[in-house]
């Protein structure tokens, strides 16, 4: 019978993992689907000599090809990232650092997220899409040819909307397509990308008539918002699709799934998938302990929005903590009870974990700030970009000094029990007869203390004890040879 903490080595030999793998590319494809010209020329054009080519799990089959055709083309060497550190939409930049890399190439789907530490080139996997039957399908689905309609796509068919555009078009005049824009002056644009211009975006966005958002962008008539018009969405449901219904909540969304060929509407509950997250503000309002998860190094001003967080974490009378772990699983985060909930920050494709299956709920920064901030309040706006968190973001709410305001309290809709906001939570400080006093909120009459130690000392196992001047001193011998699983010597009489 195998231990419940450990496995019989046999049985990790002799495992079969089922993994279905894309079969390689053959040769004259390589060109059109991974656009080895335009990657060369974007090599040779800056000069670089350390190009890094990140592609996602699903296209590593044909990496070694890519590299070896880009290396024949130019005089530039290549490295290939592959098991990305976070979520594959976003550029791996720490990885490309790694390697000293002068840009980096990235292949596959992706979020769009602004990145600024490297010069940076998309490459989109170009999937097949039956135009006909995707314009038959919006047909039927919208059979009023006066109706305002918002055309949105994953980056892998940016390829064919021009083409849907020209059947459609003529038919409906209120059909609005977006382009896919990207941020900052080291990425490189071509094709049908293009790099975001803040003054002239900015100046339009004031008057309600363009959108830029999620590396998107599409121009709205004017006195319109995105509320008047329905959403079309071309691709298959995923990150990408839910991101969009939470965002533009209040929208009528249908989709077209290029593999199926099939139209829908989307028949998903947006208001119960926003009590869901409802539900989970709550919980972060009872926490006591908050864990700040990183899941990302790439995106910019993922630096700013933790010193936010943990600034209105502190304001809010809760104790944090960050953690930096790649990607998650419900092990990783099982490792660490005293913790009462996670913030992840991440794009906004990866922030909306389904944290059913983990131990403690996962939030967005918007929700842990829905929590903490008193100014901020729950209303029909969801955010899932946390740079418009930020300061001079388009959702940003200042934090007040939430100390002044200490004695309101409320009652949590999950335990029931009375919660104040606000409490102090200053470090003990040393008084001159060598006592340590904790200083405490003169509204309240109960001193606050460290809810994690408090929780680790209440825990039946916490770790190995020292025991100093306990232990007597030994001589030292040779130990055990070989792994943990096995050791060398193991069932012998020696």
């Amino acid at each position: 019978m195998a231990d419940a903490f450990s496995s019989s080595s046999e049985t990790v030999i002799q495992r079969v993992v089922d993994v279905t793998l894309k079969t390689n590319t053959p040769p004259e494809k390589l060109e059109e689907l991974y656009q080895i010209k335009d990657t060369c020329d974007f090599v040779i054009q800056h000069q670089f000599k350390k190009v890094a080519l990140q592609f996602p799990d699903e296209l590593l089959v044909d990496s070694v090809a890519v590299a070896a055709e880009i290396e024949r083309q130019c005089n530039a060497k290549t490295y290939i990232l592959g098991d990305t550190s976070y979520g594959s939409c976003c550029v791996d930049e720490v990885a490309a650092e790694h390697v000293r890399a002068d840009c980096i190439v990235h292949y596959g789907r992706a979020c769009l997220s602004p990145s600024k530490r490297l010069p940076l080139m998309y490459v989109f996997e170009r999937q097949p899409v039956d135009v006909e039957k995707c314009a038959s399908a919006f047909r039927e689905l919208y059979p009023d040819t006066q109706c305002r309609v918002i055309i949105l796509y994953d980056v892998n068919y940016v390829y064919a909307i021009s083409d849907l555009l020209t059947l459609l078009s003529p038919e409906y005049p209120n059909l609005v397509a977006s382009d896919l824009v990207v941020e900052g002056e080291q990425c490189h644009c071509h094709g049908q990308i293009k790099r975001k211009h803040y003054d002239t975006c900015a100046s339009e966005q004031a008057n309600n008539q363009v959108i830029c958002q999620f590396g998107r962008q599409f121009s709205l008539e004017t006195g319109s918002s995105v509320t008047d018009y329905s959403v079309f969405y071309i691709g298959q449901e995923g990150a990408a699709l839910r991101n969009f219904m939470m965002t533009w909540n209040r929208c009528s969304f249908c989709s077209f799934d290029p593999i199926t060929m099939i139209g829908r509407t989307e028949s998903v509950s947006i208001n119960r998938a926003l009590m869901k997250r409802y539900y989970a503000i709550e919980r972060a309002k009872d926490a006591s302990v908050v864990g700040i998860l990183v899941g990302t190094l790439g995106v910019a001003d993922y630096l700013t929005i933790i010193q936010q967080l943990k600034e209105t974490i502190h304001k809010a009378g809760k104790k944090s903590y960050m953690f930096a772990m790649g990607k998650l699983n419900v092990a990783k985060l099982a490792n660490f009870l005293e913790i009462d909930i996670f913030v992840l920050i991440a794009c906004p494709e990866n922030t909306l974990l389904d944290s059913s299956e983990f131990y403690k709920p996962v939030v967005t920064p918007f929700e842990m700030e829905v929590a903490c901030n008193k100014n901020r309040e729950w209303s029909e706006e969801y955010v899932t970009d946390f740079r418009h968190l930020l300061p001079g973001g388009q959702s940003h709410v200042p934090l007040t000094d939430q100390l002044e305001d200490s004695e309101d309290t409320d009652v949590s809709l999950i335990t029931g029990a009375l919660r104040s906001h606000g409490v102090s939570n200053s470090e003990p400080v040393v008084s001159s007869h060598g006592s340590s006093v904790v200083l405490r909120n003169q509204n309240l009459t109960i001193a606050t203390t460290n809810p994690a130690a408090s929780f680790l000392a209440e825990r039946s196992w916490r770790g190995l004890e020292q025991k100093l001047g306990e232990t007597p001193v030994v001589k030292a011998v040779k130990g055990r040879r070989g792994i943990a699983i096995a050791y060398e010597e193991e069932g012998t009489s020696s």
